[in-house]
């Protein structure tokens, strides 16, 4: 889920919120959320109102069950901020009781340096794990089967924090650096941040480029 600035924006509403569904087998929707007052300026921070949180997510449901004719069992929302309790709320209410809800914020950083001996930089896949919900994950660095690293600086981690529900911390990790791996969009190999983000940022853009009123779910195929 991102959230993007409304440029030259009129009156409170400030900000769209965007989400894309991504699925294991490939399959991806889009989903532009609500245009609202959802920037603010004190701390520089996005969060929805319990309401519309309720409608994305309830979009987002709606179109796995017409996909695949039942609920998720497990759904992971990954952000660039943390969760707030009124929108968590609106996310719990839509989703089914049977479907494991669990918020992730994932951040880029370069506060932690990690350096190993020799000629070679940190190896990609590397973990910190600070507590069984924050981590930090170096999503790029030296890779063996290339023989190689492929940037031009030390290797900077991405802060993992599990923020929301339950879930192994180590789980998160190996999902994360599965959507590091390549993104398949660009052919860019292990860029940093996972797809879930860095495509939908993208996507972002274009749904602020336009009209800002509200459009049916489409496959993120039609974004490329």
């Amino acid at each position: 889920m991102v959230f993007k600035r409304i440029e030259n924006a009129k009156g409170q509403d400030n900000a769209c919120c965007g989400a894309q569904m991504f699925l294991s087998t490939g399959e991806g929707v889009v989903f532009k959320g609500a245009v609202g007052p959802w920037h603010s300026e004190a701390d520089n921070s996005f969060h929805l109102r319990k309401e519309k949180a309720s409608e994305l997510m309830d979009l987002v449901v709606k179109a796995y069950i017409e996909m695949h004719g039942r609920p998720p069992n497990e759904l992971f929302i990954h952000g660039k901020v943390r969760f707030g309790d009124e929108e968590w709320a609106g996310f719990s209410a839509t989703v089914p009781p049977t479907t494991k809800l669990v918020g992730v914020q994932i951040r880029r950083q370069s506060e932690i340096k990690l350096f190993r001996y020799g000629s070679n930089p940190v190896l990609r896949g590397t973990a910190i794990i600070v507590s069984d919900r924050m981590a930090y994950l170096w999503t790029t660095g030296f890779t063996p089967r290339l023989e190689t690293y492929p940037g031009r600086e030390v290797p900077n981690p991405i802060t993992v924090n599990v923020v929301k529900g339950d879930v192994n911390i180590e789980t998160v990790l190996s999902d994360l650096m599965a959507l590091t791996k390549l993104n398949f969009n660009s052919a860019v190999f292990s860029d940093g941040l996972p797809v879930t983000l860095r495509f939908a940022g993208l996507i972002g853009e274009i749904l602020t480029a336009g009209p800002v009123d509200a459009v049916a779910p489409l496959p993120f195929k039609f974004y490329i």
